[in-house]
């Protein structure tokens, strides 16, 4: 099992706007990551494990790429309603939503519903 995990993230429906404006993101995050999905590298090294999932894809996202209001991208510990997540072109609701494992070279779709006017 590799230590990392190559990642694809597309943005759509305007949520580019909270990520630098830039619409496609291929990053790599631990294979193994912290149960609390905390994202600094004290807990990477420290915390206690588990596979690397979409909730802490989320958490990384809102940590490392999120440039302003994160109230428009997460609610609590996940995103907010209106915000439709496709994981290889499958709704994230028939692959477990955030319990999703994630495998090297999947790609994440997060588009927003949510038109303002």
């Amino acid at each position: 099992m590799t230590s990392t995990i190559s990642i694809k993230i597309e943005f759509g429906g305007g949520l580019e706007l909270l990520f630098n404006n830039q619409k496609s993101y291929k990053i790599e995050i631990p294979s193994l990551v912290p149960k609390d999905n905390s994202t600094d590298a004290e807990s990477l090294s420290t915390k206690e494990k588990k596979p690397a999932d979409v909730n802490y894809l989320i958490h990384h996202m809102r940590d490392h790429m999120l440039k302003e209001r994160v109230e428009l991208f997460m609610e609590k510990d996940t995103v907010r309603p209106g915000i439709l997540v496709l994981i290889n072109d499958t709704d994230w609701e028939l692959e477990g939503e955030g319990e999703y494992l994630l495998k090297d070279r999947d790609e994440v779709v997060f588009i927003s519903t949510l038109h303002g006017g």
